[in-house]
């Protein structure tokens, strides 16, 4: 297989651009203006009852989503934070760049993976205290939680466009993939 690059497989590229510099941006407000202690919230959607259903707040995850990964000795970290997601994306790039299977909304939701990967690998690079998360929202005890672990657009980016990755690949002939 030979890689080639046309302004079809190019053009996503955009939206990878797009995510690492909004995420990048409001995480650098973030950090600016809202201090980790005491934690400050802006209740951004309200419930019926008053309380917060959507809130913005400042928090470091020094691990993966959930928080997965935070008793791992600090020497393992940087290789499961850092060199194994750089490595996954690396391999996700090559496989997009030789493929010409993907269908115009699958290459759109690989550049978003993309783009969400990386903003979150700057910030594990970049910033010592670990992830930047902002957004809290409200989950009504379901598994336990109130509410459900704080993300970043990055980290939005990356789910909402796996799924929508997997429900083109799972809803799309095989003529058409």
């Amino acid at each position: 297989m030979k890689i080639v690059f046309n302004k079809a497989k190019l053009l996503p590229f955009t939206l990878t651009a797009f995510i690492i510099s909004l995420d990048q941006l409001v995480k650098y407000i973030i950090v600016k203006n809202w201090p980790i202690e005491p934690p400050y919230n802006w209740t951004f959607i309200h419930d019926l009852f008053g309380n917060g259903l959507v809130q913005f707040i400042h928090v470091r995850n020094r691990a993966i989503a959930f928080s997965l990964g935070h008793n791992l000795p600090d020497v393992i970290k940087p290789v499961v934070f850092i060199v194994l997601p750089v490595i996954v994306l690396g391999l996700l790039l090559w496989y997009y760049a030789k493929s010409p299977h993907f269908l115009t909304l699958q290459r759109w939701a690989v550049a978003g993976i993309i783009g969400g990967g990386l903003g979150n690998i700057i910030d594990r690079i970049f910033r010592p205290d670990g992830v930047v998360d902002y957004v809290s929202v409200k989950f009504f005890g379901i598994f336990g939680w109130d509410r459900w672990p704080t993300f970043n657009i990055a980290d939005a980016s990356v789910v909402v466009c796996c799924l929508i990755l997997l429900a083109t690949i799972i809803f799309t002939s095989g003529k058409e993939a």
